[in-house]
């Protein structure tokens, strides 16, 4: 009996812990989902492209002289992206998605509709990309990916296998985060030839930096993402095992 006490002694401060960090976490990915909604998706909204592209507005200048197609099609990627970007927090809140599920399902629905509206215009402007054919290969992996995903938590969910139905909504929220790890890693990429103490050459840094966030600015996100999948006991990915050589 005392050897139960004690343990639960050591594993409650660490299960605080534990939900202290979560709180944290949630807390830093809600405040900048908000941020990179307010900073690089509303201003596409308060001007037409060519007035915001002379003002340098993100890729305004890539999509003014394009088609009305293509245009719509980034209105409708940055609508999508912005509305799943802000929902989908709110629907890791487990207060909101025990006391009031209702709302939890409604706003799962309006967070699949703007990663289904996001992802394929996503595809449509891809190969438009500022990066050329690595911006194609990897916004467009990442479109495919986002789709993908949101489509198997929505089936997951309607067969009622809620741990399936969780780990693919983690898998797709760490892309949807690709909107704002996509804007930490940038700046970050365009700094790093200061380090080697040489000339700083910012258009050829730009252009390297850019090249690379098309992948970097997700695939680390889905790394994370499994890791969590897996501490929380959720089905996830594994390699499969090598079978063993036969002796002799």
């Amino acid at each position: 009996m005392t050897g139960l006490t004690e343990s639960t002694r050591v594993s409650s401060p660490a299960r605080r812990t534990g939900r202290i960090g979560s709180r944290i976490g949630w807390t830093w990915i809600l405040l900048s989902a908000l941020a990179i909604a307010a900073h690089a998706a509303i201003p596409y909204f308060t001007a037409s492209l060519p007035a915001l592209a002379e003002q340098g507005v993100g890729v305004a200048g890539n999509y003014a002289d394009r088609g009305p197609l293509i245009q719509s099609a980034l209105y409708v990627h940055i609508a999508g992206g912005a509305v799943a970007l802000v929902v989908g927090p709110l629907q890791f809140w487990r207060g909101l998605r025990n006391r009031i599920p209702r709302v939890h399902r409604a706003l799962g629905r309006v967070y699949l509709a703007g990663v289904a509206l996001g992802g394929a215009a996503g595809l449509v402007i891809a190969p438009f990309s500022k990066a050329g054919w690595v911006g194609f290969f990897g916004f467009g992996s990442l479109a495919v990916l986002w789709l993908v995903t949101g489509w198997r938590a929505y089936r997951a969910i309607r067969r009622r296998d809620v741990a399936s139905h969780q780990a693919w909504m983690i898998r797709n929220y760490a892309l949807t985060y690709a909107a704002v790890t996509l804007r930490i890693w940038l700046p970050l990429m365009i700094m790093a030839p200061l380090l080697t103490g040489g000339p700083f050459d910012f258009d050829a840094a730009f252009a390297n930096a850019y090249a690379a966030v098309p992948f970097l600015a997700w695939l680390p996100n889905l790394v994370v993402a499994e890791w969590l999948i897996r501490r929380r006991g959720l089905p996830s990915y594994r390699l499969p095992e090598r079978a063993a050589l036969p002796a002799g």
